[in-house]
């Protein structure tokens, strides 16, 4: 896509409409929107420019918990525009990575326009990523990532303690897991999925912007957790000298400014609907 003309491509795909939006100010950025809806941003020179908050929120989690430059096995629940998995192979050469996609004609437009041919040590299968991390094998990945939306609608079911603790079946000792999460001001399913990670994990913590975890805005909420103490010093350090400020809580903080919710289970799962998400692509024609 470098050196031709940057225009605007949409296509129909599984769960909508996806559009390529080209970056005015990065002459190689590109918003992957489905709907209108921002789902990734890349940019096919500079994989280490993480635009959208959430992945630079679980970029800092990865580069403090795994020494600088060390290759993982990481597996990815939901791709777009594959930001993440572009960014580990330019930072942990050598990295094995699969992502899971449920869309495979997004997959393809992707492959087509955004080069996903070209990001070593990455496989993309079209497969609904929970089946995808069922069939994987026991302690076989240091990583795990669940970042799922159908367009602007936000996957719950992913999110239970009974399929919290397949991942942790996947990942090996002191592993990885990270997740994104969007939810309305009042946090009713972003808690929920917060308990039920702590059921399964001894180590969790929890960003996110101020004003989302004091309940004043809907907005994104990234938790990770691990069998081994995370990096919550560097992380606290990090989110407060961030542009836009990051708070970084373990779960009794949280529950202190928050509050606390019952863990998601298959036999109790989340019945209300978490409002979509409406974070419209800059210079998408449905904005």
């Amino acid at each position: 896509m470098i050196g031709l003309e940057r225009v605007r491509v949409e296509a129909p795909v599984r769960f909508g409409v996806a559009e390529l939006i080209p970056d005015r100010y990065r002459e190689c950025g590109w918003t992957v929107a489905v709907d209108g809806v921002a789902q990734s941003y890349v940019d096919l020179r500079e994989p280490g420019h993480l635009k959208m908050p959430f992945a630079d929120w679980i970029g800092q989690a990865i580069d403090r918990h795994w020494p600088s430059g060390d290759a993982v096995s990481a597996l990815f629940v939901g791709g777009a525009g594959c930001t993440l998995p572009r960014y580990l192979a330019a930072t942990r050469p050598g990295s094995e990575q699969v992502v899971f996609e449920l869309d495979g004609a997004l997959v393809e437009l992707v492959r087509e326009h955004l080069e996903l041919d070209q990001v070593p040590g990455l496989e993309v299968r079209v497969q609904d990523g929970g089946n995808g991390v069922e069939d994987a094998r026991d302690a076989s990945a240091d990583l795990v990532v669940l970042d799922v939306f159908r367009a602007g609608d936000v996957v719950t079911e992913l999110a239970t303690v009974e399929f919290l603790a397949e991942i942790s079946r996947v990942l090996r000792d002191g592993g990885l897991y990270a997740a994104n999460m969007w939810d309305a001001a009042d946090l009713g399913f972003a808690l929920r999925v917060v308990a039920s990670v702590c059921e399964v994990f001894p180590h969790v913590l929890v960003l996110a912007e101020p004003g989302v975890l004091l309940r004043r805005r809907a907005g994104n909420v990234v938790v990770v957790a691990s069998t081994r103490r995370l990096p919550m010093a560097g992380l606290v350090e990090w989110g407060a000298a961030a542009k836009n400020r990051v708070s970084c809580l373990a779960p009794r903080q949280l529950a202190a400014v928050s509050g606390t919710a019952a863990p998601l289970t298959e036999a109790e799962p989340l019945t209300v609907p978490v409002p979509p998400v409406r974070r419209w692509g800059d210079g998408s024609r449905f904005a």
